[in-house]
C-alpha cells in the first residue's frame, strides 16, 4: 500500500465555550475557512491540489449542519473545485477525518487530503441535534443508556479509582498545559484567529486554570451525583446492567472533567509525490489507524480495546510506543488507560489535555495528532499513538511514526 504522510498540523487556539468566550463571534463556518486558508499558505497549496476535505464535527445542526465541509471550501481560499465530506463519529471525529484520509491515500484514492474538524460548543449547544440512543426509548432502554458523566463515574467504580485519584491527574494536566504554554511547545501548529480588520481574537487557549489548587477541587460537588441517585436514577439503570455493582462512586465533576470549548484543527497528509510535487518534507507516516465498538452504557472504555486492537493489526506491542496521546474526556478514561497497560504517566499527555485545555469535540482528534507529533519531534521519539474514547460506546486510534 502507498504510505501516507503527514505533512502539516495545524489548529486554533480554543476558546471557552460560553457567552464571554473570545471565539463566541466566532461561526463554525469562519474558524474552518480560516483554518484551511492557514494550511494553504503554510504550505503553498495552489489550485486542485488536495483530493478532498474530510472535516468531523459532532453536532451538525444550525450552522454546523449541511456539509460544513464543503461550505468550508467555499468560504477559504481553496479551490472550488475541491469538495468537502463532513462524518460525526462523535468525539473521534476529528481522528476519523484523519484517518480516512490517510487510508483513502494508502488504498491509491487521492494524493492528498485536509483533514480534521471543528466544533464552536458555546454557539451550538451539544446535544442539541438529538440522539436515538438518548432520546428514543426503544433503543435507551435496550442499550441502558446513562448520560456519558454517569459511564464515566462507572468506570471509576468498576475500576477502583478514587475522587483523589482523579483530581490529581487533573492538577497535572493543568500543569503540563501551562508549563507547554510556557516554553512554546504549541507555536508551530497554533493559528491565531483574527477579525475582519485582521487584528487578533484569541491565540492561546483560554480554558486552562493553571493556578488550581487541590482545595479548589475538592470543594466542586460532583456533577452526576444528582442525577444518577434522582428516583429512579441513572445509577439503577447501570445497576441493572451491572448487577456485582451495590453503588456508584459520583467521582466526577468540572475540575477532573473536560472543558467545553470552542475550536477547529486541521492536518494535511499526502503520498510521496504530493510532497516531492510542492517541495514539501514529510513530518510523519500514519503507521496504523483502528476503531472498535464497545459497551454503550460504560461507553468511555474504548481506547483500551482499540489500543489493543491496533497493536494487534500492526504487529507491534505497547512497548513500541513512546509517547501517548489519550483525550482527557474524563480523569477515569485517562486512569483506565494507565492502569490497563501499566505505562508511566510520564509518557502519557506530556502537555495537559482536555482536562486543561477543552475538548471542542469535533476537532480534538485531530488537536491530539498534532500535538503527538510536535511533542515526538520536541522530545526526539519516534513512535506515538493517540486515541478517544466515543460515545455510544467506540473507541479510534491512530499509530503515527516520525520520519
Amino acid at each position: 500500500m502507498t504510505d501516507a504522510f503527514i505533512y502539516d498540523a495545524a489548529r486554533t487556539p480554543r476558546g471557552k465555550g460560553r457567552p464571554d468566550g473570545s471565539l463566541h463571534e466566532v461561526t463554525s463556518l469562519a474558524l474552518s475557512a480560516r483554518l484551511l486558508n492557514a494550511v494553504k499558505e503554510r504550505n503553498g497549496l495552489e489550485g486542485h491540489a488536495v483530493e478532498d476535505v474530510i472535516w468531523g464535527n459532532v453536532t451538525q445542526v444550525k450552522e454546523q449542519g449541511g456539509c460544513l465541509a464543503r461550505s468550508a471550501v467555499l468560504a477559504s481560499d481553496l479551490d472550488e473545485r475541491i469538495p468537502g465530506l463532513s462524518i460525526n463519529r462523535f468525539c473521534a471525529s476529528g481522528m476519523e477525518a484523519v484517518n480516512l484520509a490517510a487510508n483513502q491515500i494508502r488504498g491509491g484514492a487521492g494524493q492528498a487530503y485536509i483533514a480534521g474538524g471543528v466544533e464552536m460548543m458555546g454557539r451550538v449547544a451539544m446535544g442539541s441535534d438529538g440522539a436515538a440512543i438518548a432520546v428514543d426509548p426503544s433503543l435507551a432502554m435496550k442499550t441502558y443508556f446513562v448520560p456519558q458523566g454517569i459511564s464515566a463515574d462507572i468506570i471509576a467504580t468498576e475500576y477502583g479509582f478514587s475522587r483523589e485519584d482523579a483530581d490529581n491527574l487533573a492538577l497535572e494536566s493543568q500543569r503540563r498545559a501551562a508549563q507547554a504554554w510556557q516554553e512554546g511547545r504549541f507555536a508551530r501548529s497554533i493559528v491565531p484567529v483574527l477579525d475582519q480588520n485582521g487584528l487578533t481574537i484569541l491565540d492561546r487557549d483560554e480554558y486552562m486554570r493553571p493556578g488550581t489548587t487541590p482545595d479548589d477541587l475538592a470543594k466542586l460537588k460532583p456533577a452526576f451525583k444528582e442525577m444518577g441517585e434522582a428516583m429512579p436514577g441513572f445509577d439503577k439503570v447501570a445497576m441493572l446492567k451491572y448487577p456485582h455493582l451495590d453503588r456508584i462512586e459520583h467521582i466526577h465533576h468540572a475540575g477532573n472533567s473536560s472543558g467545553i470549548v470552542d475550536g477547529a484543527a486541521a492536518v494535511l497528509i499526502g503520498n510521496a509525490e504530493f510532497g516531492k510535487a510542492h517541495g514539501l518534507k514529510p513530518r510523519a507516516r500514519i503507521r496504523a489507524t483502528a476503531k472498535i465498538g464497545t459497551d454503550p452504557t460504560i461507553m468511555l472504555t474504548g481506547p483500551v480495546p482499540v489500543t489493543e486492537k491496533i497493536l494487534a493489526d500492526s504487529g507491534m506491542a505497547i512497548s513500541d510506543i513512546d509517547l501517548f496521546e489519550v483525550n482527557e474526556a474524563f480523569a477515569s478514561v485517562v486512569l483506565r488507560f494507565m492502569q490497563a497497560f501499566q505505562v508511566d504517566p510520564a509518557r502519557v499527555n506530556v502537555n495537559g489535555g482536555a482536562i486543561a485545555m477543552g475538548h471542542p469535540l469535533g476537532a480534538t482528534g485531530a488537536i491530539i495528532i498534532g500535538t503527538l507529533l510536535d511533542e515526538l519531534e520536541r522530545q526526539d521519539r519516534q513512535v506515538g499513538l493517540a486515541t478517544l474514547c466515543i460515545a455510544s460506546g467506540m473507541g479510534a486510534a491512530t499509530i503515527i511514526e516520525r520520519v
